[in-house]
Parts: structure tokens; C-alpha cells; sequence
């Protein structure tokens, strides 16, 4: 007791209580600062480390000054009637006693405090969209890096969804590393310098999110569904995958088994994609649109480090990747992450531009695949136009009439009154260059292919000389617009269609013009639509079937 009234005589105490408030304040104030505005990401460590250092010091001085022979001595040297501590124990009360009322503010009314703003700067707003029909919550933000992040707040749950979107795909490769790009999809969840490999998935899963991603020839994209309270965690990992990735040489040699094995199984032994993969290799002469996403087998066995290093640092720079964000989150909050997280990763120069041009097409093509198989598959395809280009919208609606559902023209015609054809469908290449408008037909056992090649092309040349009627196009017309109201009315829908409008379309606002352009639509667009692809010129047709008893196909 004695040593204890001791040292609260001498201000022991008091330089203790005033250091651990000190502390405790400067702690929360880089907290502060660091949910304004970018810091490095050991500051918090740094700061740590510097007041844990200097609480002994300065608990060392107060005692070798107050209570120790050497420092009273030295007390007395300077004023022979008080010490230095106590003469200033006045200045102590005073000074704990207004860190403590500042500590009451910081807890229980923080807004009171002040907030520094000459150190720290206000957290960007984003921009608001400049059309009066796009939802007025919707905020857009483009980091110094050029990363570029569009948020939709919907607080119907509190979940949110991440879409990332890197601009590379199967367009941006060549002979010798074709399927690159793919091969990313997998090696981006197999570890980082911080993270093990599998660290990422189960980090995840703990704080009760999922993922997936997926690679087309345009786009590869990161897709993350969690719920908000882990909604700082997946700027973390995500920030440290994007910037961090290891390609351990076990894993990248394990996954290009993965990716080999998932080809043979997708590929090689289907059908359907057998015929598909030859088919665009033969339409495509010139762009890289021929190349399989997947890649070639001798591509997927040769891939080096060097490959891998400078595609990463290349095509997942933050200045080629567009994020979108939807769910129960503020455009704030997520800009704050985003200066935190993502700002900290440095700008790369843009990727090479991919320039080729398909030349036009000067006449039909061929190909026949022998392959055992049951049922002969046809597949005919025509180049068409691009995703933005004015075209597209009304040629979509074309296809949606010719092949969509049971009730579509093509099923009607070859599969309920020919019977020529067991299924009849089609998908319409919407990328950044002018891609294939490619029509799928499964025909039965025995079935003649040039036979049902010639209804189909028959029905095409009925549209582009008669056209479609009034009441197609409006049942074209009320089926997109029920799934773009759908879609529209998830988070995982608004994070998907902002995400292709604005990488696909070069403005995400766009997407809210929709209505308004399938309104404009008129049967007339439809027919010269297909007055402008469906030409036999433009035309390349596969068949694939099994070899007959003498091995002829």
C-alpha cells in the first residue's frame, strides 16, 4: 500500500492512465482515418508496434524521475521544492480529464469529434447516372488505377453479390497459348502470397459466402455471393488474389491436368462441342474468335511461367477489370473499401488491342466430322454483327422467333410437321467484335442432312423475303421483356446485366434504355436484319455423324 500511495503521490499512475488513453484514442483515429482513405496495410501494425514501445518508456521515466534516488536528485537539481512530475500534476489531471471526455465521444457520439478533414479527405460519392429513367441510387466510381466500380444498392436482404469482370477471353490469345485465359478461371483459387492454396474457397465459406466464375471469348468473370457482415472480408481476399497470385509449379502442373481432363470430357467426347469447336475454326479464318476457349490440347500441355506471369500482370491490371456490386451495401461504404483495397494496386500499360477484322465471307464452307455417333447433328452458322452495334437488338428478336421454345417456327416446321429434326435451336454471339449467328439441330437415325439443311435454309429465305408478322414480334418482344424484369429483380441479376451492358456496350446506362429500344423495334428491322446475315455466302455448315460400314462419311 505503501508503494502504491507511492507511486499515485508522484504522477506514476497518472502518466500510466494518461499513456493507455492516448493510446487507446490514436488506435481509433487510424481506424478512422483508414475507413476514409487509402493507407498502406501495415499501419495498423506499424502503429501498434510504436505504442507498445513507448508505454514502458515512458512508464521507465516516469519512475526513474519520481521515485529513484539518481532522478530525485536530478529533481532537485532543477527546483529544490517540488519535482518535475509533480509540478505538473495539475497539467496531468487536466489532460486525462479531457482525453477521457474526448474517449466518451468517440464512443458514444463520434460525429461530435472532429474529423480532421485537412488530413482526412471525405470518401469519394461516386458519379450519379446522367439519365433521369436509371435508378437514382446507382453510383459509379473510377479509382486512380482505372478500375472502374458501379454499385446498385437493394436492401431487400442483406446479401450482396460481387460480379468482377476482366476483359480477357479467348479473343486475346494466340497459337501457343491458347487457353490461357480459362486456365486463369482455375489458377485465380489456387493460393496467393498470403493465402494457401484452397485458403481462398474455405475464407470464403466461413464468413457464409460462394463463389463461381466463368470464361467466354470476350470476358473472363468472378462472381462472389455472401452476406454483408463479410462484406470487408471479400474486398480482402479478393484484393490479395488479384494482386498476389503465386503460381506454385505443383498447382499449375495439378490444374493443367484439371483443365486437360475437363477438355477430353467437354470436348473430345462430346459431341455437340466436337462439332461447335470445328465449326468456329472454320467460320473464323483471320480473328481469334476460331480458337476454342478451352484452348488447343498442345496449347494446355506447353503453357511456361513466363506465359503465366505476363498474362496476369497484363490482362488482370486493375485499369482492364470493371467490379459491380449489388445488395444490401451504400456506394460509400463500398468506395471506402474500394480506396482501402483496391486503390493500393498500380495501373499496367493497357493490353494490346485486338485489331484483326474477319474479312467477309466470299462462300459457303463445309465441314463433316466423323464421330460415333446415334443421331447426326447439323449446325449452321452465319457471321453477324457485335454486341453495341443497332443491329443486334432486332436480330436477337429474329432469332427468339426461329428458335425459341416449342411454339418458335423452326420446332414447328422440322420437328411437329416434318419431323425431320428431334430438337432445333440457336444462340446469337453477342461480343466485342461482330460474332456468329448459329443455329444447332439434332436429326434422327438415318436422317439426311443435306435434306433438313434445305428446309431450314428455305424457312430463312421466307423471312428475309416476307418478314415476320405483328404478332411474333410482340411475342418476341413480351418474352425478353419478362426476363429483363426478372433479372432485374434479384441482386444477382442487377450485378449481371449492369456488368455486360457497361463492359459490352461501353455504358451501363444503357441497360435502362432497353424498354424503350424493344419498343422501337419494328417488323421492317427484322427483315433486314435477316436480309444482312442469312446469306449462303456467309454461311458455314457442319455435319457430324458416324462413319458408314466402309469407314466413308
Amino acid at each position: 500500500m505503501a508503494l502504491f500511495a507511492e507511486l499515485r503521490r508522484r504522477n506514476v499512475l497518472k502518466v500510466a492512465l494518461l499513456y493507455a488513453v492516448a493510446c487507446w484514442l490514436t488506435i481509433w483515429f487510424v481506424d478512422v482515418v483508414q475507413a476514409e482513405v487509402s493507407v498502406p496495410a501495415w499501419t495498423n501494425f506499424f502503429t501498434y508496434f510504436v505504442l507498445a514501445a513507448g508505454y514502458p518508456v515512458a512508464l521507465w521515466f516516469a519512475w526513474t524521475y519520481e521515485i529513484t534516488p539518481g532522478g530525485l536528485k536530478k529533481a532537485s537539481d532543477v527546483d529544490q521544492t517540488q519535482s518535475i512530475v509533480y509540478k505538473t500534476g495539475q497539467k496531468l489531471n487536466s489532460a486525462v480529464a479531457v482525453l477521457l471526455v474526448l474517449g466518451v465521444l468517440a464512443v458514444f457520439g463520434q460525429r461530435l469529434l472532429p474529423k480532421f478533414e485537412f488530413l482526412v479527405p471525405g470518401t469519394p460519392e461516386g458519379d450519379a447516372p446522367a439519365s433521369a429513367h436509371v435508378p437514382a441510387d446507382i453510383r459509379s466510381l473510377t479509382l486512380d488505377n482505372g478500375l472502374k466500380i458501379i454499385v446498385w444498392p437493394d436492401h431487400d436482404i442483406p446479401n450482396v453479390v460481387m460480379y468482377n469482370f476482366v476483359r480477357a477471353g479467348g479473343r486475346n490469345e494466340y497459337p501457343g497459348i491458347t487457353g490461357l485465359s480459362h486456365f486463369f478461371e482455375h489458377m485465380m483459387f489456387l493460393g496467393t502470397s498470403n493465402l494457401e492454396p484452397g485458403e481462398f474457397d474455405r475464407t470464403m465459406e466461413a464468413a457464409g459466402g460462394r463463389n463461381n466464375a466463368y470464361t467466354s471469348s470476350d470476358v473472363t468473370v468472378y462472381m462472389d455471393w455472401f452476406p454483408v457482415s463479410a462484406l470487408e472480408t471479400i474486398f480482402e481476399i479478393e484484393a490479395d488474389r488479384f494482386q498476389n497470385l503465386e503460381t506454385y509449379a505443383d498447382a499449375v502442373q495439378s490444374e493443367r491436368e484439371v483443365v486437360y481432363s475437363e477438355r477430353r470430357s467437354s470436348v473430345d467426347n462430346d459431341n455437340f462441342s466436337k462439332l461447335a469447336e470445328q465449326m468456329k475454326a472454320t467460320a473464323f479464318v483471320a480473328h481469334p474468335y476460331q480458337f476454342p476457349v478451352i484452348g488447343w490440347p498442345s496449347d494446355i500441355e506447353s503453357w511456361t511461367e513466363d506465359d503465366l506471369r505476363s498474362y496476369y500482370e497484363t490482362y488482370y491490371a486493375p485499369n482492364n477489370r470493371t467490379i459491380v456490386i449489388a445488395g444490401d451495401v451504400t456506394p460509400k461504404r463500398i468506395f471506402g473499401l474500394a480506396e482501402k483495397y483496391f486503390a493500393p494496386m498500380p495501373a499496367q500499360e493497357p493490353p494490346p488491342t485486338v485489331d484483326t477484322v474477319e474479312p467477309p465471307q466470299a462462300g459457303e464452307r463445309r465441314i463433316v466430322v466423323g464421330a460415333s455417333a446415334q443421331t447426326p447433328l447439323l449446325h449452321i452458322a452465319f457471321h453477324a454483327s457485335r454486341a453495341k452495334d443497332p443491329q443486334s437488338l432486332p436480330f436477337s428478336l429474329l432469332l427468339d422467333i426461329l428458335a425459341d421454345g416449342d411454339s418458335s417456327r423452326l420446332h414447328q416446321l422440322l420437328v411437329e410437321q416434318e419431323g425431320t429434326a428431334l430438337s432445333v435451336g440457336a444462340w446469337f454471339d453477342e461480343g466485342f467484335d461482330p460474332g456468329l449467328a448459329y443455329f444447332y439441330l439434332t436429326l434422327p437415325p438415318g436422317a439426311d442432312p443435306e435434306k433438313v439443311e434445305s428446309q431450314l435454309l428455305d424457312a430463312l429465305a421466307h423471312v428475309v423475303a416476307e418478314g415476320v408478322s405483328e404478332a411474333e414480334l410482340e411475342k418476341a418482344r413480351n418474352i425478353v421483356l419478362a426476363d429483363y424484369w426478372r433479372a432485374l429483380s434479384t441482386i444477382n441479376g442487377k450485378a449481371s446485366a449492369i456488368g455486360e451492358f457497361e463492359v459490352f456496350h461501353g455504358n451501363y446506362e444503357a441497360l435502362f434504355d432497353l424498354p424503350s429500344r424493344l419498343d422501337a423495334v419494328t417488323v421492317a428491322d427484322l427483315q433486314a436484319a435477316a436480309a444482312a446475315v442469312f446469306d449462303t455466302d456467309n454461311m458455314t455448315v457442319g455435319v457430324l455423324r458416324a462413319p458408314d460400314e466402309e469407314g466413308a462419311l
